[in-house]
């Protein structure tokens, strides 16, 4: 009998039934902390264990008039600390103007459901993360998911819905559970040829490529001429929430317009310090940018060797693609046993028949372990007849 049905006259009895559907299916969560070597931190430069990142943080705490922001940016909440850092942001990624938020999710909800409207198009890369798509959902206008990177299929969308009121193209430039990088050239001049604009979430990128570490968009080129980047501090950065980068224009609309800005309590200007502490150090961080590079290509090449597939990884995350839920989560559990810190990656968060291992690199981690990494992999694989 299926489990999911069965009882459910009330709240209660549909989560005790949903759990047991998600635990007879491989899919159940738990918390766990971390252990062994570390892959699935997204702190890709170091720097969370940095030592000059908390000097920075005791040192602000420490001179702080205040340690909480005590009310939203829009009533007690706002310092000149944040707006000196916006500016430095902004200024770093070469965009015109910068809007802080408290979280990665937050900016993204908060941006697409502020900017779209009922009478829209967004066209969305299938493999967007889920705060992109619910963004887009809250906005309440058509949506138009494309296979991943298939560019035809958007080319195609656009050109049937032409009479749309805007259309705007959502991707991520580093995908964060494929690992590999949106063309971000090719989106550009396919936006200009069919009359839209584009987003792009530059979380897993944002101090990993470009010069100075400033992404993909920057990279590319491109800054100023997309709608909206999006870089979240949570992740090379070693601190919290993120920037809405953009137009003047799109700022002061946001700080008006976006609910997750206007209804949310500011973190305490003392925080500032630890995320201008992060974009300093990962912006002068040229060497572990390299090192990062090198070890991703080298792990990628011994997995592929090795017969893993890699999903057309080009970054340091690099997805390990497994199939069944059970064979991932066995999988893992063997790497955690011999040392290494992995989790299986199952749906929804993945398609479903697609779940994987997430390896996601740090420039803190040796050749050595890499190699080590490798190795047992095969021998994981070899016992478990993959």
């Amino acid at each position: 009998m299926n489990p999911r049905i069965v009882n459910e006259r009330n709240v209660t009895d549909r989560i005790e039934a949903e759990l047991a559907n998600l635990e007879s299916h491989a899919q159940l969560r738990r918390l766990e902390a971390p252990g062994g070597i570390d892959l699935n931190s997204n702190d890709y430069l170091g720097l969370a264990t940095d030592p000059r990142m908390k000097q920075a943080i005791l040192q602000a705490v420490n001179s702080a008039p205040r340690i909480a922001s005590t009310g939203s940016r829009l009533l007690s909440g706002h310092d000149q600390a944040w707006t000196a850092l916006e500016r430095e942001f902004a200024k770093w990624v070469g965009a015109e103007s910068s809007l802080y938020f408290t979280s990665g999710y937050a900016a993204n909800v908060g941006l697409l459901s502020a900017i779209l409207r009922a009478e829209d198009v967004v066209f969305s890369d299938s493999a967007n993360h889920a705060s992109l798509i619910d963004g887009m959902r809250l906005a309440k206008c058509k949506r138009v998911v494309f296979p991943h990177q298939d560019l035809n299929f958007l080319e195609d969308e656009l050109r049937r819905n032409s009479a749309a009121s805007a259309r705007v193209i959502v991707v991520e430039s580093v995908f964060s559970m494929e690992g590999d990088r949106a063309p971000l050239a090719d989106l550009i001049e396919l936006a200009d040829r069919h009359g839209a604009e584009l987003i792009v979430d530059e979380a897993h990128a944002i101090g990993v490529f470009g010069a100075e570490g400033a992404g993909c968009v920057a990279q590319a080129g491109l800054s100023g001429r997309v709608l909206a980047t999006v870089y979240t501090c949570g992740k090379a950065l070693a601190a919290a929430g993120a920037f809405v980068c953009g137009s003047e224009k799109l700022s002061e609309f946001l700080i008006n317009r976006a609910r997750t800005f206007i209804f949310n309590t500011g973190l305490p200007p003392y925080f500032s310090a630890q995320v201008a502490a992060g974009m300093r150090l990962a912006a002068a961080a040229d060497a572990e940018r390299a090192h990062l590079a090198e070890n991703s290509v080298f792990l990628r090449n011994r997995l592929k060797e090795n017969g893993f597939d890699t999903a057309g990884s080009d970054t340091q995350i690099v997805p390990v693609i497994l199939g069944a839920n059970e064979t991932a989560v066995k999988f893992a559990a063997q790497l955690r046993g011999r040392g290494f810190g992995v989790r299986a990656i199952r749906p929804p968060t993945v398609p479903p028949g697609s779940a994987r291992l997430r390896l996601s690199l740090s420039a803190n981690l040796s050749r050595e372990t890499m190699a080590e990494l490798a190795n047992v992999m095969k021998e994981v694989k070899e016992i478990e007849e993959l």
